[in-house]
This record gives C-alpha cells, sequence and structure tokens, in this order.
C-alpha cells in the first residue's frame, strides 16, 4: 500500500502540530516531502492550526498546503482522525499523559504511527496493549524515532549488515557513543522526564528496563556486563575508538530500542539477525575521567531527584510544554554519534565496524529527517 493507493483522504498528518515539537514536523514536511503529498495538521486550536499552515505556505508556497483537522484527545475524535490517513505523526507529549489515545487509534485502523517519545514504559505498555491489534490491521507502528532512539537504533543496524556483507559473520559487543551534543531540550521533553513516575509506577518503570523487555523474543544467551566495580561506581572509562567515556543519560532508552529490533531481526528474518551473541552499550564521550565522574555523580543525583517531590520544584524552572529554544538559536545545534562493531567469531578478528552520524542544526528538525524516506519505510517494514 503506497501512497497513491490507500485511498485515504490524506497521505500523512500531524497530531499536535501547534506544540513545539509538532511545529518542526509541520515545518520539514512542508520543506522536504514532494510537492504533491496530501496532509494535515490536527490538534485542538482552529486559530494555532491556521497559524502554522501560514507559516508553512511561507515557506514553500508552490505545494500542496495542509488542511486543518480539529482534534480532542479522547479515543472517539482520534478514531475519526486515524481513519482519514495513511500515516499519523503523534507529537502529542507526555506520551505517557496523553500518547495511548493516537497509539490505539492507529492500531485498529490500519494507520501507520509514528511518534519520537523517549518513554520506555509508554512503549512497553502500548506492545502489550495494541501489538497484537496491530498485527491484525496491519499497522506498522513505529515509537521512538527521534533522536530517542533512531541513531543508535539505524547505526547498529548499519554496522551488522556490513559486517554480514563483508565477513559472512554475526555481530557481537556494540558500542555506542555520544560523541557531541551542542542542543537544550523542548519543554515537553523535560516534562516528559519530570513526569514520569507520575504517569508509570516504579514497577512498570523497573519493568520496561530490564533487558530485551520489548524483544519479541527472550536473549538466553546475551553476554554478560564486562563494567568492572570502578567503572560502575565512577562510571568514567576509555573504549578504543571512541576515546574517553561515561555513562549516556539516553543509554538504557536506547538501549531498549536496540534490543527490540534485535528481536524483532531474529524472528523474522534469520538472514538478517544480528545474533545470539549480541550485546549493546551506550556512552557519552567527555574530555577526561575527572569529566567523566562529575557526569556520572551529576545523573545519579538527578536520578535520585526525580523520585522525590523535589521534581514538581524543577519543573517551574525550565521550558513548559509548548516551549523551547528560540528556532533561530537551534539552528546552531550539533550531535554526532560514533559507534563501533565487533564481529562474533572464533578466533577473534581483528576488524571492527565503524559508524559515525551526525546532524548540524535543530535537534527537532533532525528528529523528522526519518520523513524524507517515509514512504519507502511503510512500505518495506513488517510489525511484530
Amino acid at each position: 500500500m503506497t501512497f497513491k493507493k490507500h485511498g485515504r483522504k490524506y497521505d500523512v498528518v500531524v497530531f499536535g502540530a501547534t506544540g513545539y515539537t509538532g511545529q518542526f514536523a509541520a515545518e520539514h514536511i512542508a520543506t522536504h516531502l514532494p510537492s504533491n503529498l496530501r496532509w494535515a495538521v490536527a490538534g485542538r486550536s482552529e486559530f494555532k492550526l491556521q497559524t502554522v499552515v501560514a507559516d508553512c505556505e511561507k515557506l514553500n508556497p508552490d505545494r500542496v498546503q495542509p488542511e486543518v483537522e480539529i482534534c480532542n484527545l479522547n479515543d472517539r475524535d482520534l478514531q475519526e482522525l486515524a481513519k482519514k490517513t495513511f500515516v499519523l505523526i503523534s507529537a502529542v507529549g507526555p506520551y505517557g499523559k496523553y500518547g495511548e489515545h493516537a497509539f490505539k487509534a492507529c492500531a485498529e485502523n490500519g494507520t501507520h504511527y509514528f511518534d519520537v517519545t523517549g518513554e520506555v514504559p509508554f512503549v512497553a505498555k502500548m506492545i502489550s496493549k495494541y501489538g497484537k491489534v496491530a498485527q491484525a490491521s496491519g499497522a506498522l507502528m513505529f515509537p521512538e524515532v527521534g533522536l530517542e532512539s533512531a541513531p543508535p537504533d539505524l547505526m547498529t543496524w548499519a554496522m551488522a549488515k556490513i559486517i554480514r556483507e563483508k565477513l559472512s559473520a554475526k555481530t557481537g559487543e556494540v558500542t555506542v557513543a555520544i560523541h557531541t551534543l551542542d542542543a537544550a531540550p523542548s519543554g515537553g521533553t523535560l516534562a516528559t522526564v519530570l513526569t514520569l513516575l507520575d504517569n508509570f509506577s516504579m514497577q512498570e518503570v523497573k519493568a520496561s528496563f530490564r533487558p530485551y523487555a520489548l524483544s519479541p523474543i527472550p536473549n538466553p544467551t546475551r553476554a554478560p556486563s564486562r563494567d568492572t566495580i570502578l567503572t560502575k561506581i565512577f562510571g568514567a572509562r576509555h573504549v578504543p575508538e571512541l576515546g574517553t567515556v561515561t555513562t549516556s543519560l539516553a543509554g538504557t532508552t536506547d538501549a531498549a530500542i536496540v534490543q527490540r529490533s534485535w528481536g524483532l531481526h531474529t524472528s523474522l528474518n534469520e538472514q538478517e539477525s544480528y545474533g545470539l551473541n549480541f550485546s549493546f552499550k551506550e556512552h557519552f564521550r567527555v574530555r577526561n575521567l575527572l569529566h567523566g565522574v562529575f557526569v556520572h555523580i551529576a545523573l545519579f543525583l538527578g536520578i535520585i531527584i526525580l523520585g522525590t517531590p523535589l521534581r514538581h520544584v524543577a519543573h517551574r524552572f525550565v521550558y513548559q510544554p509548548g516551549q523551547g529554544p528560540a528556532k533561530a538559536d537551534s539552528k546552531k545545534d550539533r550531535v554526532e554519534y560514533r559507534a563501533t562493531a565487533i564481529p562474533d567469531v572464533t578466533p577473534k578478528s581483528d576488524k571492527i565496524a565503524f559508524s559515525r552520524l551526525w546532524f548540524d542544526g535543530s535537534m527537532y528538525d533532525c528528529e523528522f529527517s526519518y520523513l524524507d524516506v517515509l514512504e519507502e519505510v511503510c512500505e518495506l517494514t513488517t510489525w511484530q
């Protein structure tokens, strides 16, 4: 089913288009996707949506402009919206509080779904509740396709492919490092972090972050952690090819999605399986060991604060949902990932796969660059 064959009113709808992230999605479509694309922006405020339409028209007056769909945050409205479109992009967060209506509607109506959440408990809950429903309807569900967790997921896939093609081998240890991150989060992202324990129980959070919790199949042969007691306490270490690194704030979030991809490839296509001895680790590059220890301890203290009422105090001093850095400032953003993958062969090979991914410009523009290949993704991917 391609954009020309699906028979629905729209090819793409951006739900939550008036929010900070949703505006970036709409503007990316206006400037990068085919000019004859049939699309709409959706949300609660017609006035704000018309402002988004006007902004898109200024960016590219020669393309088909988006229509406006008034849609409230409830099952009835989202069901009707999902029936009208081939693809729905959900930009309404925190997803643990507001995201289920859109996910459910897409799963039930065979509508392909994308979001940019970083909430692993939300993804786990949606897979549990609507995974089989989506399979039955033919809907392809793509959560976490923003900075969390598309870059490490795609890099892992690419390195495993190279190892398979060049060495006829499976993949063992994959290590990713966030090499550079010069960007400020939006209010929605900050609200997601600060309200995680308001939307999910501690048991749900712990369960969703267990190794391979999101994978459709378990990995009983997964490699044990090689972290020493010192690296667990202080965080900092040196990784060949990647430099001095420490704990990554997004490490467990990205690992959950990468491990899910491992399970999908293994269960759907043995030829593209990463291998039973696959492991994944993500770090954050730092200037030196002392800097690494400081970052590790700061993250540890931050996690403790998130478990106390102090998180509500912190919420007063950051961007609020719908807010974020000025667009002119965000254009100066930069992110770069570097990664290595070791072939799973005996005897050990002296060859490794190396991947580098970078983007100059707003991180929220980067998050929607996947839309450039949206049609191909929907045609070639299956859901389990």
